[in-house]
């Protein structure tokens, strides 16, 4: 049985937490084949051991010369236990944001010069971005215990992008062609995938790279760019919506072209300004960072540096809403308050018992929540999107009927017949617009995530429900929470992984 390890086993055994000696006690090897199979000087010769190895990894890790020899194994079922009825107590860090740390290394990307970045989180979507780079030929360097990552972009080959599958696991892969069209003057990628919440068009992209004068070929399948100009057909572009990673992708291109060009419209949230920021410490002039216009003069002469990833505010507002369902008292650091100001004023208008502190959050016990007349999401500085449905879970623990109006994706509320299996008072009155009442007593149930934050969300149900609740399809939540069930363990929650 010959096999070859599909990825770098060094690095999948610090993602996993192996070390050689406790693989090598595992497999039942000597440590010294551990190190051997890691410089690529030999591969496991016994059946047992390459089952073993094929249950810890599976196909991700090991592919087989014959694929008729591969192990015939039922896919585990793998979901998070949640026990309710504990308060919530003590004090967490919040790390780095997953929608900053992925238009970041993609900027990175438009230089040879190396990038380092700090307060990096461990999720699966950053797991996902750096074994797409590294198809490509981009060196990557990750350190879990700093939470570091360097990336030098120096030799690329872009055309093995076209055929890399990993792209339609997440959507922020389409953020990799900006950064190599403006390089190579070419991109392709396969149709990036991710969250199910509703249609998410690459038109906001599309169109704004055509208006620029790049050549756009697109069906359902893949998406084909070309610029072989040196200045752009028309140097203003108007995007159709406020599109976070529109804007983020432009303005990547954008910022090697030597050329002046204006975007209207751009969205302005933390992480795309992290994004900009980080643009102009490599050479690009932004002007307008912050606002819904950008004037960018673009240059070749980019540098790298070190860069860092601002805290992620959706986690703030996930645990802040675990401590107030819970009747908790939690202290939230790294914290910047500025991205979190309508979340602040929606939990003010619930009587939530609350403090801001020096880049901190105080949640104290809140026992007379009240329902809100209208929870409405909309671009920043409204209310996010990507807290609406951890928001909805609190709503059922708040007295009195709240409407939620969720305005930017159509899917978005379908976790609430998640909810409504724990026992929760839900009306849906159309795809954006849902009424809940509360005060609710939920129950444990069989669950499901449907998305990344719509996950998160049935977890903090089951911290309020009566019984166990079992939450399925949690790679999702993997995609952008770090440790989330270790963290609320540590906060005092019942909350474990468990594979079947």
């Amino acid at each position: 049985m010959k096999i070859y390890f599909k990825k770098n086993l060094k690095q999948w055994c610090d993602e996993n937490r192996w070390t050689p000696s406790t693989l090598a006690d595992f497999l039942g090897v000597k440590r010294q084949s551990i190190h051997n199979w890691i410089s690529g000087t030999a591969t496991p010769k016994s059946d047992e051991v390459v089952l073993k190895l094929f249950l810890l990894g599976g196909d991700d890790l090991i592919k087989f010369a014959n694929p008729n020899e591969r192990p015939k194994i039922p896919r585990k079922n793998r979901y998070l236990q949640v026990i309710g009825g504990r308060e919530l107590q003590g004090e967490i860090q919040i790390p780095g944001a997953k929608n900053a740390a992925l238009p970041m290394f993609c900027a990175a990307l438009l230089t040879t010069e190396k990038c380092v970045f700090t307060n990096v989180p461990e999720i699966s979507d950053i797991a996902v971005l750096l074994e797409i780079f590294k198809s490509l030929g981009v060196e990557v360097s990750r350190d879990f215990q700093t939470k570091t990552v360097e990336i030098t972009a120096k030799n690329i080959d872009p055309n093995k992008l076209k055929n890399c599958e990993l792209v339609k696991k997440m959507r922020a892969s389409i953020l990799i062609l900006g950064p190599l069209l403006a390089r190579f003057g070419q991109a392709e990628i396969q149709l990036p995938g991710g969250c199910v919440i509703g249609a998410r068009p690459n038109s906001a992209h599309l169109d704004a790279f055509a208006s620029l004068g790049v050549f756009v070929d697109a069906d359902e399948s893949r998406i084909s760019l070309e610029f072989s100009r040196k200045n752009f057909i028309n140097k203003q572009v108007l995007f159709s919506e406020a599109s976070v990673t529109a804007t983020e992708n432009l303005a990547i291109f954008c910022s090697r072209i030597e050329d002046d060009s204006e975007l209207f419209f751009t969205a302005s949230e933390t992480h795309v300004t992290a994004t900009l920021e980080m643009l102009q410490k490599m050479g690009a002039e932004i002007n307008g960072v912050g606002t819904h216009c950008l004037k960018i003069r673009g240059t070749k002469k980019l540098k790298g540096g070190k860069f860092e990833i601002p805290p992620d505010g959706i986690l703030v507002g996930t645990y802040a809403i675990a401590g107030l369902i819970t009747a908790g008292n939690l202290l939230i650091n790294n914290v910047n308050h500025q991205e979190l100001m309508s979340f602040y004023g929606a939990l003010q208008r619930t009587g939530a018992l609350f403090e801001l502190r020096e880049n901190s959050l105080q949640i104290f016990k809140s026992p007379d929540l009240q329902a809100v007349k209208k929870l409405q999401t909309s671009i920043f500085p409204g209310f996010s999107t990507d807290l609406q449905s951890p928001f909805g879970v609190l709503l059922t623990q708040c007295e009195g009927e709240s409407l939620i109006f969720e305005t930017l994706f159509e899917n978005r509320l379908i976790y609430l017949s998640e909810l409504e299996k724990m026992g929760a008072k839900v009306q849906i009155l159309n795809p954006h617009q849902a009424k809940i009442r509360g005060k609710t007593r939920l129950r444990g149930a069989n669950v499901q995530s449907w998305d990344l934050r719509a996950g998160a969300a049935m977890v903090l149900a089951g911290l309020v429900a009566d019984g166990i609740t079992r939450v399925s399809n949690i790679n999702y939540i993997e995609r952008g929470y770090e440790n989330f069930a270790e963290n609320l363990r540590g906060l005092g929650a019942n909350v474990v992984n468990i594979e079947e």
